[in-house]
């Protein structure tokens, strides 16, 4: 029996209702995931099965499935099951770069099986990735998951030129989170458009992109306020890893001596006491704010977009899922 979908709440209200047809979606993408993800050799196998068991919020193939509509067949879903795998092996090297030991509150490739079996991980979950785009011969969709593959590359090195520099402004961040999360989101509404036969509409992107930063914001906000059951992960984790994001850069304005700290000495103790400082200028509800703004803004790109009533809605309840989750 398929391992059911693990978008949580409250997401979920999407699932349901789309009644049936996208509850099947999803649960066929995550049997799909499970068998690409096995077969390579047991180590592999271990190492790639273990990211999948890990869950996760899959939005990127939710997006996929409704902008592909209820008829769009099994391609839609090889077409959600490429963005999810793509979405893991960012992670899983991630991961590797930044020496991370938790993901979702248990051990990443990199910590369990050491840096070389997480990289030849993360390059598997990237390969299989492709090969199920091409097994429908669609060159429009290889081409657009292989730009929001060099975006992510490309964000990655932007992050790590960025790496323990707390000058960095609001501008810089945001087109690194634009090329590092946006930009797949993006791909994923346009991926469902492309492969039911459907012009790639600006709005349609729009929407996507907006979403996608929005989450990212949230999720930024997240890593400051945790907690860590909820994160499954130390509370101030970027700020750990020389990463600089919006909520210290504004933060700053309010409190000049944050832009002092010196991140490479931070530990877990100090780093929870920099997300004290954060939190006390105001610059968290600053950040909620701009998200909201931003899911404003795709859902205004959604009134604009020749969809169906029924695609138009339960996109919208996506949207309002990504701040109801971080509310």
């Amino acid at each position: 029996m398929p391992r059911p979908s693990t978008v949580p709440p409250p997401v979920t209200s999407v699932l349901e209702a789309a009644g049936t047809w996208l509850p099947a979606g999803m649960s066929a993408v995550e049997k799909r995931l499970g068998e690409l993800t096995g077969g390579h050799g047991a180590t592999l196998a271990d190492d790639a099965g273990a990211t999948l068991a890990a869950g996760g919020k899959r939005l990127r193939p939710m997006l996929v499935l409704l902008c592909a509509g209820p008829s769009a067949g099994d391609a839609a879903v090889r077409a959600a099951t490429a963005v999810e795998l793509v979405h893991m092996a960012s992670l899983v090297h991630d991961d590797v770069l930044d020496g991370a030991t938790l993901r979702r509150g248990q051990p990443t490739v990199a910590a369990r099986s050491g840096r070389e079996r997480a990289v030849a991980t993360g390059d598997l979950l990237f390969s299989r990735a492709f090969a199920e785009l091409a097994a429908d011969g669609g060159e429009r969709q290889v081409e657009l998951l292989s730009s929001a593959s060099v975006a992510l590359a490309l964000g990655e090195l932007a992050q790590r030129r960025d790496a323990y520099d707390a000058g960095i402004t609001a501008e810089r961040y945001l087109d690194r989170c634009t090329l590092k999360t946006a930009r797949l989101f993006e791909c994923a509404c346009l991926l469902g458009r492309a492969g039911n036969g459907s012009p790639a509409h600006a709005e349609v992107a729009t929407f996507g992109r907006e979403i996608g930063l929005a989450f990212q914001l949230l999720d930024d906000v997240l890593d400051v306020t945790g907690p860590p059951e909820r994160t499954g992960k130390p509370r101030g984790t970027d700020l750990l890893d020389g990463t600089v994001t919006l909520p210290l850069i504004l933060a700053r304005e309010e409190d000049p001596g944050l832009g002092e700290v010196e991140l490479r000495e931070l530990d877990e103790r100090t780093a929870e006491a920099v997300c004290e400082r954060i939190g006390a200028t105001g610059a968290l509800e600053r950040v909620r704010g701009l998200a909201r703004e931003r899911v404003d803004g795709a859902k205004h790109a959604l009134a604009d977009a020749p969809l169906s009533a029924e695609e138009s809605g339960l996109l919208g309840l996506v949207a309002d899922g990504v701040v109801e989750r971080y509310s």
